[in-house]
């Protein structure tokens, strides 16, 4: 059930005793960026420190606070989640592509002749940590990655597609379809044309609750 916003720029789609499951803006940070000193790194707006101060409500000295579990780019809106204890967040990073899938909505540049497809490459960053890219299998630090996806509409300059992620590396989806020639709408990052946003949605995270065994859904 959705919750009242309690002053976040965002939507609470759900809590319970060790998880927060929200509603991302596009533009707002997960976690701080590279900030130098703990005042810079807790005073920067993010998602992480706004919920902070959401669990604290107003007490400086308390301990509460929220543990990343996953995330997403800062331009990227929709579902995403937060555990509420080292232990909870340890419980769902351990099990991750176990008891988890999303699946995305995104516009692409172009149009997609056909109407399913799946990438599969290695992914790795740059020495500077900025982009990500296809890799030789046996590169240093590389990762396997897949996205799958199917193709919901089209006008023959965008497409719309659902995206299934069977791994969630950095960027990935971002990377697998501007390396096929359909970055998506908006990311100048990796190719794409200006755009009011980058069009990478969030739509749905599914989990098996670790602690109970219940499984769980939430939309945006």
């Amino acid at each position: 059930m959705r919750r009242p916003k309690h002053g976040l720029p965002f939507d609470v789609l759900h809590e319970d005793r060790n998880f927060i499951v929200i509603d991302k803006p596009a533009g707002l940070l997960t976690t701080h960026t590279r900030l130098r000193g703990r005042l810079a790194r807790e005073t920067q707006q993010t998602a992480e420190n706004l919920l902070n101060e959401y669990l604290r409500k107003g007490q400086s000295r308390s301990r509460l606070r929220v543990w990343l579990v996953h995330r997403l780019d800062r331009d990227t809106s929709g579902v995403m989640m937060f555990a509420k204890s080292r232990r909870a967040a340890e419980a769902m990073r351990d099990r991750w592509n176990e008891i988890t899938s999303k699946v995305y909505v995104a516009r692409v540049e172009g149009r997609l002749e056909r109407d399913s497809g799946s990438f599969r490459s290695f992914l790795a960053e740059d020495a500077d940590g900025y982009r990500v890219r296809s890799v030789p299998p046996g590169t240093p630090g590389a990762k396997a990655a897949r996205t799958d996806w199917r193709k919901l509409s089209g006008d023959g300059k965008y497409t719309e597609v659902e995206v299934y992620l069977r791994s969630g590396r950095k960027n990935q989806i971002r990377v697998h379809f501007a390396e096929a020639g359909h970055p998506v709408a908006g990311d100048v990052k990796y190719g794409g044309a200006k755009a009011e946003r980058m069009f990478l949605h969030s739509a749905v995270l599914k989990y098996t609750d670790p602690f109970t065994g219940k499984e769980m859904e939430f939309r945006a």
